[in-house]
């Protein structure tokens, strides 16, 4: 495929929740070891259980679920409820982890679509599932996690939300590798104004390859333009305030200590 210029972002309704992470549990199992392979997960909740064990698990959701009931190698695992969700496994579901204490990755539970720039019959057929609050969301998110220049080697996490005055709320963070460092900043910005400015009914035209602007990947939609900036600037600012704190060095030791055990 070649170099992708449109990226559409939509998120079904029962998954608006999937943002957060859950609890699994085997409830046969005394022991309190907990299974996870994030070490987003790992640093957080390490600082605020630090009395339960940590162990990584690997494998598909399936082959997980497996360690923890059939082969009893954990007590509980901790996955994204988005993932649990989509395997039909709400009711298994022991607890959902807010985010005084355990914040989700960066576009957790947000679906993306693809397409082509000079495809203008998908793009205007893709156009209608863009959803805009979560397009805003990742945009801040998205644009938080590149200014730290941070992954899944390193503890990054967030929460976002858009409150019905059109607020943007974002909360992110960066942890070391046992939870011990810590450093959580929240910011928010408007997300309305000069929006309406824009006419969504204006018919699809064809971008550039390289717009003016590109906002961690996303090219600017016409309806929301002024607010991905808002976003944009929000989570580069927020990042920008805890690099100032000692946020690099709390993760280039993370990633150190990632990279010495792998």
């Amino acid at each position: 495929m070649g170099e992708c210029d449109w990226l559409l972002f939509t998120i079904f309704l029962y998954l608006y929740c999937g943002q957060r992470d859950t609890v699994v549990t085997n409830a046969g199992r005394v022991e309190s070891d907990a299974g996870t392979s994030s070490l987003r997960r790992g640093a957080q909740l390490k600082r605020k259980f630090p009395d339960l064990i940590f162990q990584s698990v690997r494998g598909n959701l399936n082959t997980r679920y497996t360690k923890l009931v059939d082969a009893d190698d954990y007590a509980a695992l901790v996955l994204a409820v988005a993932g649990v969700v989509r395997m039909g496994w709400k009711e298994r579901i022991s607890e959902y982890l807010g985010d005084d204490v355990c914040m989700y990755a960066v576009g957790q539970g947000a679906l993306a679509v693809e397409c082509r720039e000079e495809d203008a019959a998908t793009v205007e057929l893709l156009s209608p599932l863009c959803h805009r609050d979560t397009t805003l969301r990742t945009v801040a998110e998205r644009a938080f996690m590149r200014t730290l220049e941070g992954g899944c080697s390193a503890p990054v996490a967030v929460h976002s939300k858009i409150t019905e005055d059109g607020e943007l709320h974002l909360k992110g963070g960066v942890w070391s590798l046992d939870g011990k460092e810590e450093l959580v900043d929240k910011k928010s910005t408007s997300t309305t104004a000069n929006d309406d400015e824009h006419d969504s009914s204006e018919p699809i035209v064809k971008r550039p390859k390289t717009p003016p602007e590109n906002f961690c990947g996303l090219v600017p939609l016409r309806a929301c333009e002024f607010s991905m900036s808002q976003a944009y600037s929000l989570g580069l600012t927020l990042a920008e305030n805890l690099l100032e704190k000692g946020a690099r060095k709390i993760l280039s030791d993370a990633k150190a200590g990632n990279a010495a055990v792998s």
